[in-house]
């Protein structure tokens, strides 16, 4: 079967290729009964390979709207392992991922800056950028007076809705601005995400109508009063007469509620890879570190159901990122958060048998007084020692690779985009904006430098000029010295797996056989470093008169 030939909805995953790699991690007792059938390709590389993207998405005409206890998941990831966990000397490797490591556009993730590198009005435009609500009245359709962060529900004079949030008293600007930066940040980086912008209006901008309703204390809705708009913004900050708010932009579909990061969804019959076990989820860690983003549960995610291109699936986000950058939404973040889980039992035993005389590593970080900032640092950050909240499955399952992969993307951030990214905080005070850009430059550095340690940091594979080229990420950041490699070549035969050794072969040409070489002609490149832990294998196919590079393989 040639890669053109391949169905474009596919409905048996059996006479598909690029899906049952993909579910061999979620699914590998049916894969392993299959293929013993004879109802599988054999080989480790398929013509298609390597995927871009995920096969065109099973049709879902309807799935359940599902709502998440904070409090149930606090608990239920505090006192136990939901999903499957790593066990020492069974490593699970990542799911969703290609035959390069890399991760392929899906319904969660969209390669963005780390595969094309955005303009810089791309990266600060974020996932929209030019529907920001119009001045003029706005409808006030519900309020929200309870919980962390009040705020309404709007619509615009061009019917656009929007959910108003606000910043805390005692912190002008800090939720708005992180929800602004963190909302192009994680787009960029491949996430689908609200389109969020940063506003300022009067009092009279909101208007009520007949069907304008709140919840009261009780859960009950009744209808909204003037009187309740007022006690909503009289817990906010007001300057000359204008509140400040983040107007994040209605997502369109069905609303579904969160996703776990464990699991699969049961209604979705395109979600095939556990949920701990995607590479996508399991490198979010190394963004949130990046970012700050301890907030990072199920209860800020969110499903859609959606209608794109003629097809209905659903699609996953990351919502809520006011709890980042040093911000908590409601307050200013605890030098804690980002360094333990709201509950651990070693923490807890240090205080209680030292009687609280003993002071962590992170109690001792210093933070400037920027209380649009709240308390973000990067003396102390180590991305390693980053925790959420609480446990997260995916988080707990990276492996060198996974978080190799997140680093790579981290580093294609430039100083200069890092800046203009800020800027969407729309700092009033310039010492705000420029300490998160410090921070964010000195922990980006931070995160390449410890991740591309965990592997061999070879990157950029290709063939040009009749030899096999890469780039050493290490280097090319400066974090080392530029390293000698060594290779090693073989005749590598894809149906069986085996290779045949090449004699001779110590340099990165390519073997002169490779030239005769029949079509669809497989090689291997392993390649080692000073560390004889640390291999990689490049995996290489002749096409035609093409050569290229169709497979990588690491260790550590």
């Amino acid at each position: 079967m040639n890669a053109d030939e391949l169905p474009s909805r596919p409905r048996d995953f059996a006479v598909f290729p690029r899906a049952r790699r993909w579910l061999a991690v979620g699914c590998r007792g049916v894969v392993m009964l299959l293929a013993l059938a004879g109802g599988l390709d054999a080989g480790k590389f398929y013509p298609d390979d390597p995927v871009k993207g995920d096969p065109a998405p099973r049709r879902v005409e309807q799935a359940k709207r599902r709502k998440l206890s904070d409090y149930y998941d606090f608990f239920l990831h505090t006192f136990s392992k939901p999903g499957e966990s790593q066990a020492q000397g069974k490593l699970i490797p990542a799911g969703a991922v290609n035959t390069l490591g890399e991760v392929p556009d899906s319904a969660w993730y969209q390669n963005r800056h780390g595969r094309r590198r955005m303009s810089v009005e791309e990266l600060v435009r974020g996932p929209g950028g030019q529907n920001q609500p119009v001045d003029g009245p706005w409808k006030v359709l519900t309020g929200k007076s309870e919980g962390i962060t009040p705020g309404f529900l709007i619509e615009d004079a061009r019917g656009g809705k929007y959910f108003l949030k606000f910043d805390p008293l005692t912190n002008p600007e800090m939720t708005s601005a992180a929800d602004a930066i963190g909302s192009s940040f994680f787009h960029a980086l491949g996430y689908n995400v609200p389109d969020n912008y940063t506003v300022e209006f009067k009092r009279d901008q909101l208007v009520l109508t007949s069907g304008s309703t709140i919840r009261d204390e009780q859960g009950k809705k009744r209808t909204m009063t003037a009187r309740d708009v007022a006690t909503v913004l009289l817990r906010v900050p007001v300057k000359s007469g204008r509140y400040r708010a983040t107007a994040s932009r209605l997502i369109p579909g069905e609303e579904l509620g969160p996703f776990r990061y464990f699991g699969l969804r049961k209604d979705d019959p395109n979600d095939i890879v556990p949920h701990e076990h995607r590479r996508d989820l399991r490198g979010l860690f190394v963004f949130c570190a990046w970012l700050g983003h301890d907030d990072s549960r199920s209860i800020n995610t969110d499903d859609f159901l959606v209608e794109e291109g003629g097809l209905r699936f659903i699609k996953h986000y990351l919502i809520d990122f006011g709890s980042i950058l040093g911000s908590a939404s409601d307050k200013a973040n605890s030098a804690r958060s980002g360094n333990e889980h709201l509950f651990a039992w070693k923490p807890s035993a240090a205080q209680f048998f030292t009687l609280g005389l003993y002071v962590p590593r992170w109690a001792r970080a210093n933070y400037p007084h920027l209380p649009a900032v709240g308390r973000f640092e990067y003396e102390n950050f180590d991305p390693e020692r980053y925790k959420p909240e609480y446990p997260n499955p995916a988080f707990a399952n990276r492996l060198p690779d996974d978080t190799f992969w997140a680093a790579k993307q981290v580093m294609t951030f430039t100083d200069e985009e890092i800046r203009a990214i800020v800027k969407n905080g729309r700092y009033s005070d310039a010492r705000a904006g420029d300490w998160v850009v410090k921070c964010l430059i000195e922990r980006r550095n931070k995160v390449g430098r410890t991740y591309f340690a965990q592997v061999l940091p070879l990157d950029d594979f290709g063939v040009r000029s009749g030899k096999l080229e890469f780039t050493d990420l290490s280097a090319k950041y400066s974090f080392s010295a530029a390293q000698s490699y060594s290779v090693a070549w073989s005749g590598f035969d894809n149906a069986t797996g085996q290779k045949r050794a090449l004699a001779g072969r110590a340099s990165f040409d390519l073997p002169e056989e490779m030239a005769s070489a029949g079509n669809e002609t497989y090689y291997a490149a392993e390649i080692r470093g000073p560390d004889a832990k640390k291999t990689l294998t490049v995996y290489l196919r002749k096409r035609g008169e093409g050569i290229g590079v169709v497979g990588i393989d690491r260790t550590w």
